[in-house]
């Protein structure tokens, strides 16, 4: 009997046992409770020894997935054998560029060739496709340039490329299966889960391309599955902690998480997801004081940190230096990044120049913020305006680039007048250094005209605060004051103290105000027309933003700074600094995407699977990226109801019902609420992107759908109690094969849009639910019996005149457009021979004919429903066509066809240009005539200022975020 100091012994009573939450309604009751002496204790210390605070949780049982029973993995290998199969059925149609797929075998011939390229994806999946092609011996002599473009005659594996996506695919199945086995789900649960990802046309389209959305994917399954099993190695609880399991599945989670995010910045979307339940499982550890001390929690908070973050950055910087090593040479991408950045490929490093710079110095003068390149000018006039000589920001190395310094005055000699001439600064004693302040001219040595300025609005930027810049004056010519600009340095953005004070080459950042008007020289990613070979515009302008008003020299000669002056050159940004640059292009040139496309599509749209995209089409056949509409609907429907429950739950908890006190209730809740919140966070975020947005980017999303469709099936058919769903396995089987049988059944109907395989114009309008479905029906053949028929040489022939009058939407052009290719089908017998035929013209034909953008045959229907909602285009074209005597198409000789021919028609009139609407449609922002090009040859410039690829549009090379 103990005794309480300062106090009378007390009589001995019994404590009871307190109840918990967590006690079963038939366990084992507790042991005996030993007796104790009732004694005075703080309510709040009787509470804190009843409290069960283990952070292991109710109901979950060790669901470690290399414990499985044999029969498990056995339905497993089946299920990847099936999978197998259907991915790569026919992987090789079709046999031409599709889609996005001009952009990612273009970046494959672009990392063989080493030529450095700028894409909004950060590298790792592209890498991985330009392994497999490099490996099956792709030598990246083929461009992908646009959709159609063959790859059968240049010998392109572009079937071994196309498997890495599909093997991402395949990977898919186990990866579901597996996941749902984690979570507690049946074996039928789990197997109907990865027939859904068999079966999902939209996830099989995406495989068989050279894509990035499979990889994705399949990584974002791959970090789903691993940290599944963590959380059901932490949820067993502390008995599992920092065991081999535990530390194997946590550093998993890691790795797949730098995966997904080093194939798509998605994987963030990942990372929110894992870091959101990291988050909940550290709060739960952090309230059980009974298990867990400080010094543990400090433990766990410590391997998560690790495993999460540390492991996650590590790999997605290696994937980037990776990326580095592999693209040394300069390449189309080289103009999105800066001049040091630049400095570090291959053959673009600058020899050192000298640090100051002084009177007469010949000079290259760039622009900082829009990376648009140099001030240039060239013997071309605006059309507009002064008519004067332009002005342009040009993005290359050219001699056209160099200006020379001169004072606003002429310097004096030794006799104390003025020396003459645009070299007069070469032979002063004494060099002239330019500070801060110094008002000067620019001299244009290959046109012998300076840079000039004055109170003329400019030929595109025509605001009242913008002025035009242009080069004026004649060899010999001293020129006039609106040559004058004075520097002014901008001391927060120039490094070096000497730099900030005197004008230095690269080191100082400048701005040049023109002295009469008061503007600053400017520049912004507005591109000048054709008769100014596409190059950036350069205003003076009254307000312009700093950013876009700041120049630095690069280029810098003078007699005087020869032999041992000081030189400068590009600061190594670093493996960091390169790193970090890419990043912040990746981001804004992103952003930047928000051109309206022919496919895209907002996220409204997505779980209720509205619109597809439009891949391919050839051949009478269409590859056409569509989901499989039962799974996508009903995994929304899933989705809608776990949130129904949840609201329902949220309210009866707020009247106190103890709902949560069953823990069938409360694993419902969790389990499925877990793949709600992935579902959420991979959703959610697009509808705050002002980007261009497609189907594909639901993908992620969708797969924690399928998650969550799967677990309310496990629910309602085996776990729920009722209807004897508990007690046998009957009910759990036969709804899981019944919607199995129902999905698979809507695959087939719908496999021909993934396969690009023969569908029929009366299969593929039944199968047409909304007219949102924009996949066009006519492409198809009437019959199936057409696509066995042997194509006979079209030379038969009628004379027909077409005027086909092409359907384009107010809209950019989608990727996908192609033009009509034409298919003769004849089920005659073969052409006689020609010699022994006589040729006659048997009848002329004419008739309309109205196509979409992809060259699509639109019937009258249709036509009638766009009509004004769309311009109607026309072009007109001849088509002559030559029978025999029996009705067969006879070939063209190659000498052509007999003049006495007779009944060929003639050219439609418009082909001559006499149709005044043809002429000006033909016509309309024709270039002005120009008097020679750019550069020295004129041939280069043009062609170099042609803007350049990027992923998933086409971006200018020299865009940059104007700030």
């Amino acid at each position: 009997m103990a005794r309480t100091r300062g106090k009378s012994p007390q009589p001995p009573v019994k404590v009871p046992t307190p109840v918990t939450e967590k006690q079963q309604p038939f366990a084992a009751p507790p042991p005996p409770q030993p007796q104790t002496t009732a004694v005075t204790t703080k309510s709040k210390n009787k509470n804190k020894n009843t409290k069960n605070t283990s952070y292991q949780s109710d109901g979950v049982e060790d669901n470690d997935v290399f414990l499985l029973p044999l029969s498990d993995y056995w339905v497993a290998l089946a299920l990847i054998l099936v999978a197998t199969i259907v991915r790569v059925y026919k992987i090789y149609q079709p046999t031409s560029v599709v889609f996005d797929e001009v952009h990612f075998g273009g970046f494959a011939t672009k990392y063989i060739k080493g030529k450095f390229f700028m894409d909004v994806h950060p590298p790792l999946a592209k890498m991985l496709i330009a392994l497999t092609g490099w490996l099956a011996g792709f030598d990246g002599s083929f461009d992908f340039k646009e959709i159609g473009k063959d790859y059968i005659e240049p010998g392109v594996p572009y079937v071994a490329m196309r498997m890495f996506p599909a093997i991402c695919g395949i990977l898919l199945v186990p990866c579901m299966f597996f996941t749902l086995k984690a979570v507690g789900c049946r074996t039928m649960t789990a197997t109907m889960g990865a027939g859904l990802i068999i079966f999902e046309n939209g996830l099989l389209t995406q495989a068989r391309l050279i894509l990035l959305d499979s990889p994705l994917v399949a990584a974002t399954a791959f970090t789903v599955l691993a940290f599944s099993c963590f959380t059901n190695q932490h949820e067993l609880g502390p008995s599992k902690a920092f065991q081999l399991s535990w530390w194997f599945w946590l550093v998993l989670t890691g790795l797949g998480l730098g995966i997904t995010v080093s194939i798509k910045w998605v994987g963030l979307f990942t990372i929110a997801w894992v870091g959101s339940l990291t988050l909940l499982q550290l709060w739960v550890l952090l309230g059980d004081n009974k298990n867990v001390s400080m010094r543990l929690f400090t433990k766990h908070f410590m391997a998560r940190v690790f495993c999460l973050i540390i492991i996650p950055l590590t790999f997605y910087m290696a994937m980037f230096a990776i990326h580095f090593v592999c693209l040394k040479n300069p390449g189309d991408g080289d103009g999105f990044m800066s001049s040091e950045f630049q400095a570090t490929l291959n053959n673009k490093r600058m020899k050192d120049v000298p640090a100051d710079v002084i009177m007469g110095s010949r000079v290259t003068i760039r622009h900082v913020n829009t990376q648009g390149g140099y001030l240039h000018s060239h013997p071309l006039m605006y059309p507009t305006g002064s008519k004067q000589q332009q002005i342009t920001l040009y993005p290359h190395k050219d001699d056209n680039n160099v200006w020379l310094l001169e004072n606003q005055t002429q310097p004096l000699g030794i006799d104390g007048q003025p020396i003459n001439g645009t070299k007069a600064w070469d032979a002063l004693p004494e060099p002239q250094y330019i500070t801060d302040g110094t008002v000067l001219r620019l001299y244009h040595g290959p046109t012998h005209r300076r840079l000039h300025s004055h109170d003329v609005r400019p030929p595109i930027t025509e605001a009242d605060w913008q002025n035009e810049v242009s080069a004026y004056g004649y060899e010999g010519f001293d020129g006039d004051a609106n040559d004058f600009f004075r520097v002014e340095i901008v001391k927060k953005k120039t490094y070096g103290s000497v730099a900030k004070e005197r004008l230095r080459t690269i080191e100082s950042k400048f701005r040049l105000v023109h002295v009469m008007t008061g503007c600053v020289l400017f520049s912004h990613k507005v591109k000048l027309p054709d008769w100014a070979s596409e190059q950036q515009e350069v205003t003076c302008a009254r307000g312009g933003t700093l950013p876009n008003s700041l120049w630095y020299i690069e280029g810098n000669s003078h007699p005087q700074l020869q032999g041992d002056v000081e030189k400068v050159n590009y600061r190594n940004p670093g493996f960091f600094g390169k790193f970090w640059e890419l990043q912040k292009v990746m981001w804004r040139t992103n952003a930047g995407l928000t051109d309206s496309h022919a496919w895209d599509s907002r996220p409204e749209s997505w779980p209720i699977l509205r619109r597809g995209i439009n891949f391919w089409g050839r051949q009478h056949k269409q590859v056409y990226l569509l989901g499989n509409p039962i799974i996508w609907w009903s995994s929304s429907v899933a989705v809608a109801i776990w949130v129904v429950f949840k609201a329902i739950a949220v309210l009866r908890w707020q009247r106190s019902c103890n709902d949560y006190a069953n823990t069938t209730f409360k694993r419902f809740d969790y389990e499925i609420g877990t793949s709600v919140l992935g579902w959420a966070l991979h959703y959610f975020p697009f509808y705050l992107m002002k980007r261009q947005l497609f189907l594909h980017h639901y993908f992620p999303a969708l797969y924690f759908a399928i998650i969550a469709l799967c677990q309310l099936f496990d629910y309602a058919t085996a776990r729920i109690p009722g209807a004897g769903a508990r007690d046998t396995a009957l009910i759990n089987r036969i709804a899981t094969v019944a919607f199995l049988v129902l999905s698979t059944a809507v695959f087939m109907l719908y496999s021909p849009l993934a396969y690009g395989s023969p569908w029929t114009k009366a299969d593929c309008k039944r199968m047409k639910l909304f007219n949102s479905w924009d996949f066009d029906c006519n492409t198809f053949y009437d019959s199936y019996d057409k696509y066995s028929e042997v194509p006979s040489i079209s030379s038969s022939v009628v004379p027909t005149t077409s005027a086909a009058k092409n359907v384009e939407p107010k809209q950019e052009e989608a990727p996908v457009s192609q033009k009509q290719e034409e298919a003769v089908i004849s089920g005659a017998p073969p052409a006689p021979d020609q010699a022994q035929v006589e040729h006659r013209v048997v009848a002329k034909e004419e008739k309309v004919e109205y196509r979409d953008q992809d060259g699509n045959l639109l019937d009258p229907e249709e036509v009638k429903a766009l009509e004004g909602k769309v311009e109607f285009k026309t072009k007109y074209e001849t088509k002559t066509r030559v029978v025999d005597e029996q009705g067969n198409e006879v070939q063209e000789p190659v000498e052509g066809w007999d003049q006495n021919l007779a009944g060929v028609a003639p050219p439609h009139p418009d082909v001559e240009g006499v149709n005044s609407e043809t002429v000006q449609g033909k016509d309309e922002g024709a270039a002005a005539p120009q008097d020679v090009a750019a550069s020295k040859d004129g041939e280069k410039e043009a062609e170099e200022a042609k803007a350049k690829p990027a992923s998933e549009n086409q971006q200018d090379a020299t865009i940059k975020e104007e700030l």
